[in-house]
């Protein structure tokens, strides 16, 4: 059986309603579980940079579907066709898929995440068939792909990118689109300008091609931001950093000097 869930996020995202999310880079599921019962649309588990493997990814979404609230989505290690099929068979809803630099780039994400007559994806659902159910016309249905804009050269061809056949949205990468458009590193200031109008690029080329618009955002805060300037869903990261944050804010709360 189709979960509803799943297909109530995929219709969502598909409508340009707004949704938020959490990142997560640990391999950790107990927290990972706890934070998809928190009232956010889905949580991202980062396989590129997150400090989880193949068991890590396969866990927490088992973790994300215990809360029985959120959905879960792997950002994968590469635009790679096994890479993508393995993260969909263990259960993801979503696949987001990073350096996406033209439209061929996106077509083989594409390709790679939907089974035939829509794509190549091998059948073997190991797990997303427990949630999803054992049809592919099911899985192509529900099954999201987003192409992270974050390179010169994905820039440069967003438009021809959000017009992907398949492709349900686009999702930035903020820290690499900042030093794509010149920044010496992440949040460079000295590129605010190129930086915001890179932001308003991506988002009014997927509004044109009738897509989602994603981004990673640090904060609730400047998720509030991006959703306000046009973004249809933003992730607020991650549990590393949030962990850091706040055993940090209580050592100084201890150790705070009169």
């Amino acid at each position: 059986m189709t979960s509803e869930l799943a297909t109530e996020f995929a219709r969502k995202i598909r409508a340009r309603e707004q949704a938020v999310g959490y990142w997560a880079v640990l391999d950790a599921p107990v927290a990972t579980e706890r934070i998809g019962r928190l009232g956010y649309d889905y949580v991202a588990l980062d396989a590129q940079h997150g400090l989880l493997g193949y068991s890590g990814v396969l866990n927490g979404l088992m973790a994300i579907d215990a809360g029985h609230a959120a959905v879960g989505m792997v950002r994968v290690e590469a635009n790679d066709f096994t890479a993508i099929g393995k993260a969909l068979d263990a259960g993801a809803v979503g696949v987001i898929v990073p350096l996406i630099n033209n439209a061929d780039d996106a077509a083989a994400a594409v390709a790679a995440a939907k089974y035939p007559p829509l794509g190549g994806r091998s059948y073997g659902p190991m797990r997303s068939a427990l949630r999803i159910g054992p049809k592919p016309a099911d899985a192509n249905a529900t099954t999201l792909v987003f192409a992270m804009i974050e390179t010169p050269e994905g820039l440069a061809n967003v438009k021809e990118i959000c017009a992907t056949p398949g492709l349900d949205g686009i999702y930035v990468g903020p820290s690499d689109l900042a030093i794509a458009v010149g920044g010496a590193f992440p949040g460079d200031p000295a590129v605010d300008a190129e930086f915001n109008a890179a932001l308003e690029t991506i988002a009014e080329a997927a509004a044109s091609a009738g897509i989602a618009a994603g981004i990673h955002t640090p904060a609730g805060s400047v998720a509030a931001q991006r959703l306000a300037q046009g973004y249809t869903f933003a992730t607020i990261a991650s549990d590393l950093t949030h962990l850091e944050q706040i055993a940090k804010s209580h050592l100084d709360a201890a150790t705070k000097k009169d």
